[in-house]
């Protein structure tokens, strides 16, 4: 299954909530991303019927090991293209605003020769 940027930014915020608080709610996401909890109770369900999340008794959000994958995929592209765009002068707020607006859309083969540039 395709997922679209949206659900990677979701798989995403979740693993960074749940590095930061140990635990994730849906409020806690809404939060983050600025959205409705209607908005983020719609995405949930759409990423657990998809089997990328669960809920557990306490309401609480838990990334399945794809959902997993898909969010250290995403969160390692963010935190690299930020630290090349800072490397490169860039201001870090608008580092880390730039590297999510492109970190979807790199082919594998770019964010490769990026990350060994960084790398040097």
């Amino acid at each position: 299954m395709q997922l679209y940027e949206s659900s990677e930014d979701y798989l995403e915020r979740i693993l960074m909530i749940q590095e930061e608080k140990g635990y994730v709610r849906s409020i806690d996401v809404a939060k983050e991303l600025g959205f409705s909890k209607p908005s983020v109770s719609v995405a949930m369900k759409k990423l657990r019927e998809n089997g990328y999340i669960t809920f557990d008794d306490d309401d609480h959000i838990h990334l399945t090991e794809s959902g997993l994958d898909v969010a250290k995929k995403m969160y390692e592209r963010h935190q690299t293209l930020s630290a090349l765009f800072i490397k490169l002068g860039v201001d870090e707020k608008i580092a880390k605003e730039d590297a999510c607006k492109i970190e979807h859309d790199l082919s594998v083969e770019t964010y490769e020769a990026l990350k060994s540039l960084l790398d040097k």
